[in-house]
């Protein structure tokens, strides 16, 4: 047998394995980012809406 032959195929699968696991780490933090994008952009919608209906009723109540 060759010196070493068995280390170099642990190595490989070790590196390979902790590159998956990066990526799928990343995956998440991208998921995560995302889902908080969505969140604050309903907020600001809500916001949007809110103000939008205030300002209807101080012109319905100045109307008056």
């Amino acid at each position: 047998m060759e010196k070493g032959g068995w280390g170099k195929g642990k190595r490989r699968n070790k590196r390979k394995k902790e590159e998956e696991e990066e990526k799928e780490r990343e995956k998440e933090e991208k998921e995560e980012e995302e889902k908080k994008r969505m969140m604050e952009e309903e907020e600001e919608e809500k916001d949007e809406e809110e103000l939008k209906e205030e300002e209807k009723e101080e012109e319905e109540e100045e109307e008056k």
